[in-house]
């Protein structure tokens, strides 16, 4: 297929924006995987790369496949492209509040004026890059709470922090969700929240990138992962890429009730926004409503799973014929609208290979996790605020599930570890059904799991069943109890009330009956 090389400028620039990040880099990819999936299921669609060239060109496809191509006219300038991930970055593309504009690979208003030429078919034939390099690729992505319409200058604390592992060999994605108010050394500083790196990277001009570059520094410090990648968005990215994605909105699962009355607006003031238990399709600022309160019993933890699941949701739209068509109308008024509202260190030689390598990547390998309520314990900083201090060990356990996962663990493994772990386990009632705390545990030892005791709570109101990890040091014994009573991991809390003094404990509510009977 032969394709204006400048078009590649702007595919490299949606996968660099869709979804925040994972969506970025598969973008490329999962349109691919898309089509071919589509064609084989009878659906006649077109080759992307061709419909790309026809829509932006006025040329018409062929039953062939080949375009007819109009008179032709002046060639656009094209865009160069160097070998990736072999070189260092040369250009970084600026986020125009928070620092001046750089240079840019390409000549933007060329570009944008070039737009409506039609293209002939004399443009050289090329292959997008590849990832020669077997080390593993990590991307900081950061999402700052911003709006260009605001007239704010920066800098600007972070709203979102993920860590993106990407592994070229093993051709697996994980995902790892930090909390923004996660008390962290700074390099350089005192200790602070995690999300103030970039704010003070920024204002102290911190060498090498300012806040970008001490927010990569904050997060190899603490978790011993290096990092040299990152992507920075404000929220105007957000909207307009999911207004192209999904003009009709994107339908969302909302798993309980939220009643927010203090949601930020675009300005300086508060909203009131509600969502109600269901299915419901979510326009651009509604899904950022959803992914950005925390007004549930979990918090940030609840917020950081919630961005998650509108990531996946995200995923699923690109991969949508729809979805597919509306990426490729709107490359044009993308690069437009939002090149100046980004900040990055990836080239586009580095998007386009990562965007090839997602061809490669099933979605069964991609992994979102969240360093929530297991990994920290609550407390109180200096100054006297409301602060997560990390469980580094923990952490560096998950860091390595997310980043080194073992793809298919089995519940003999989990069970393998949990006896490495040697945890006591102990079966409390939280329901006034008597007689249930010895149900379940004879119901668990029929499955092979000691009980070292049961009892019963203090309150006797528990709705659902959670297993609570007294010490933070039992993880996989938590893990395999969830997976036995087919419990999802966001039953699994640290405790630390004393009613045991260390271990796990099931704390039985009024769905434990039916688990243990179905």
């Amino acid at each position: 297929m032969r394709i204006p090389r400048w078009l590649l400028g702007f595919l490299a620039f949606v996968a660099l924006l869709l979804g925040t990040g994972i969506c970025a880099v598969t973008t490329f990819g999962l349109t691919q995987r898309a089509v071919v999936d589509l064609s084989r299921t009878g659906v006649p669609v077109e080759d992307p790369w061709l419909v790309l060239r026809c829509l932006l060109t006025g040329q018409t496809p062929c039953e062939n496949g080949d375009a007819v191509p109009p008179t032709p006219k002046a060639d656009p300038p094209l865009l160069v492209l160097t070998p990736m991930l072999t070189a260092a970055p040369t250009d970084v593309a600026t986020l125009n509040p928070v620092a001046p504009a750089a240079t840019s690979d390409f000549n933007t208003a060329s570009v944008a004026t070039a737009l409506p030429s039609p293209m002939p078919n004399a443009a050289a034939p090329i292959d997008l890059p590849r990832i020669t390099d077997p080390r593993q690729i990590r991307i900081l992505l950061m999402g700052i709470d911003q709006r260009s319409a605001t007239g704010e200058n920066g800098p600007f604390r972070t709203d979102t922090m993920m860590l993106m592992n990407v592994d070229p060999v093993r051709k697996t994605i994980g995902v790892l969700s930090l909390p923004r108010d996660l008390w962290v050394t700074i390099p350089g500083y005192e200790p602070s929240r995690i999300n103030t790196a970039n704010f003070i990277g920024d204002r102290d001009a911190y060498p090498g990138g300012g806040g970008p570059a001490l927010a990569m520094e904050t997060v190899s410090t603490n978790f011993g992962v290096p990092v040299d990648k990152y992507l920075l968005i404000n929220f105007d990215v957000f909207l307009t890429v999911v207004d192209l994605l999904a003009p009709n909105g994107v339908p969302i699962t909302v798993a309980e009730a939220i009643d927010d009355p203090t949601y930020p607006d675009a300005g300086f003031g508060y909203i009131h926004v509600r969502f109600q238990p269901g299915e419901q399709r979510m326009d651009a600022e509604t899904l950022l409503q959803y992914a950005r309160t925390r007004a549930t019993e979990g918090g940030d933890f609840d917020r950081l799973r919630r961005q998650h699941q509108v990531l996946d949701a995200l995923r699923a739209k690109v991969l949508s014929a729809g979805g597919i068509f509306n990426i490729i109308a709107g490359a044009p008024r993308l690069w437009i609208e939002l090149h100046d509202n980004y900040r990055t260190n990836l080239s586009l030689e580095d998007i386009l290979a990562l965007a090839r390598l997602m061809t490669e990547i099933d979605r069964e390998n991609i992994r979102f996790e969240v360093v929530d309520n297991l990994y920290v314990s609550g407390g109180i900083s200096p100054e006297g605020d409301q602060v997560l201090y990390p469980d580094y060990a923990s952490i560096s356990d998950l860091i390595q599930r997310v980043f080194y996962p073992q793809l298919n663990i089995t519940l003999a493994d989990m069970q393998a570890r949990a006896r490495v772990e040697n945890a006591p386990i102990y079966v409390y009632n939280g329901t006034k059904l008597v007689g249930l705390a010895t149900r379940t545990r004879e119901w668990l030892i029929e499955r092979g799991v000691s009980i070292a005791a049961v009892g019963n709570l203090v309150s006797s109101d528990l709705r659902l069943t959670e297993i609570r990890d007294y010490g933070g040091r039992h993880i996989w014994t938590a893990r395999y109890l969830a997976q036995l009573l087919g419990l999802p991991d966001e039953r699994i809390a640290r405790a630390g009330d004393g009613v045991i003094a260390a271990g796990v404990m099931l704390a039985l509510g009024e769905d434990a009956l039916a688990i243990i009977d179905g």
